[in-house]
């Protein structure tokens, strides 16, 4: 077996569902892959020790909070975002981005006012407005008990599919890679990342191969510009273009023609008319690994629905489990969003290491509301009161107990072109490997469009 320690520590990520436990095992598998490629390609006989501390994965799940940009720290959720009661019960509201702001006030006929969306959505029905808002372009959610979502069309489908779905897109000759000699050990190191994706998950995955080496170029369209403070927690380690597809196939061609691996986190089908879906990639690009990533699943009546963390736990029943007779709650930390992204990168890392064996290009995927179903298959009432021996469902290992203290030991600052951060390290630590990336994030969309 694999050596993997974990560092238990009560305190962290408390919740009544397991949450701390599902953040340890998303965090787990994420090591073992990036240890076990990275034995692959340096040739050692055994595999480096994997280190999994609850202190580390609860900063890092809570990165978007942790982070100061010039001491200052950022906006994680706009006025706009939040529970509103309806006629009937509560819907979940996602207004961060400013087109997703205007087409819910669109839907609600009103101007940007908090009191005008409270009386608006007083008056109406949570599923007519889930409706309306999702036919408008904007998004809102009915907040559903876990009953109540367990008999909806796309539950019943997501239930069918596994946690992490993966096959094989092609025959593709067997990868080589360059062996390793360098210290520390960069299991990704000279593979090319093409990462078009946005909050939260996606960005997560890739922010982690770029920490283990790989060559990350973030591509955006130019007139859908991100949260600077999410990009800033997201971005450290990678570079961040500009690039219309609709109007530059060319140097998406010639990225595409040199690219080891595309991870995309739009809706399922949003990219198909680019040819971005996973078999047309791999047709032109034998060999290639393609991570997709949603919010509600590749299947089923909502698969090309937006959504977001917060609006998949109203959905799913997580808010009601974690909230109160008053009022709905919510998970510590944006759980789905970055358990989903260490599982995601943890996927990418496997496939390359298959390929090294059995050639192949393959595909990838992984849902935020089939993550969701994971986290509560495991919830029985208890939470985290049952997690004493710091065991996650899918690996096991040594387990020590320590204290938590909060947040200090896994931060870090540095200078950049964003000003001076403080920011979370990662919690994906194996013997050997690196501690921290190798470069902060840039402002967004200020590389060129082209590998390095």
């Amino acid at each position: 077996m694999t050596g993997i320690k974990f560092v238990v520590r009560e305190g962290a990520l408390q919740g009544r569902l397991p949450v701390r436990k599902l953040a340890r095992t998303c965090v787990a598998e994420c090591t073992l892959a990036a240890a076990g490629l990275a034995a692959r390609r340096a040739g050692l006989s055994e595999v480096p020790v994997a280190r999994v501390d609850d202190g580390a994965v609860a900063t890092a799940f809570l990165s978007e909070r942790h982070l100061l940009v010039n001491g200052r720290a950022p906006v994680n959720f706009a006025p706009l975002s939040r529970f509103w009661r309806t006629a009937d019960g509560w819907v979940r509201t996602h207004a961060n981005y400013p087109h997703h702001r205007a087409r819910l006030l669109d839907a609600l006929g009103v101007k940007e006012d908090a009191a005008a969306v409270e009386a608006a959505l007083a008056e109406r029905s949570a599923l007519d407005v889930e409706e309306a808002v999702y036919a408008a372009g904007g998004l809102a959610v009915a907040l559903r008990s876990p009953e109540e979502w367990a008999v909806h069309p796309q539950a019943a489908d997501l239930a069918q599919r596994p946690l992490v779905e993966q096959g094989r897109l092609d025959t593709a000759r067997v990868r080589t890679f360059a062996p390793l000699d360098t210290s520390p050990l960069l299991p990704a190191a000279g593979l090319r990342v093409l990462d078009l994706t946005r909050v939260l998950a996606g960005p997560v995955a890739t922010r982690s191969l770029a920490l283990l080496g790989a060559d990350v170029l973030r591509l955006d369209a130019p007139r859908l510009p991100e949260l600077p403070d999410q990009h800033a927690d997201t971005g450290l380690g990678k570079r961040s273009a500009t690039l219309d597809l609709a109007t530059d196939r060319e140097t998406f061609e010639e990225l595409l023609a040199a690219a080891d691996v595309v991870v995309t986190g739009y809706r399922p089908g949003a990219l198909d008319r680019f040819g971005l879906s996973a078999e047309a990639l791999a047709e032109r690009r034998p060999g290639v690994v393609v991570a997709q990533l949603s919010a509600w699943g590749a299947y089923g009546p909502w698969r090309e629905r937006r959504g977001f963390d917060s609006l998949v736990q109203a959905a799913t029943g997580i808010a009601v489990l974690e909230g109160s007779a008053e009022r709905p709650g919510a998970l510590p930390a944006q759980a789905l969003d970055h358990g989903t992204g260490y599982l995601l990168a943890a996927a990418v890392l496997r496939a390359l290491t298959e390929q090294s064996y059995e050639g192949g290009g393959r595909f990838v995927r992984l849902a935020l509301a089939r993550t969701a179903r994971w986290l509560m298959d495991g919830a029985d009432g208890r939470g985290d009161r049952d997690d004493r021996e710091g065991r996650g469902d899918m690996v096991a290992g040594d387990v020590e107990s320590d204290s938590y203290d909060g947040p200090e030991p896994w931060l870090s600052e540095t200078d950049s072109a964003l000003g001076r951060l403080r920011y979370a390290l990662s919690p994906v630590s194996f013997e050997g490997g690196p501690a921290d990336w190798s470069r902060p994030p840039v402002p967004w969309g200020t590389d060129a469009a082209r590998w390095r």
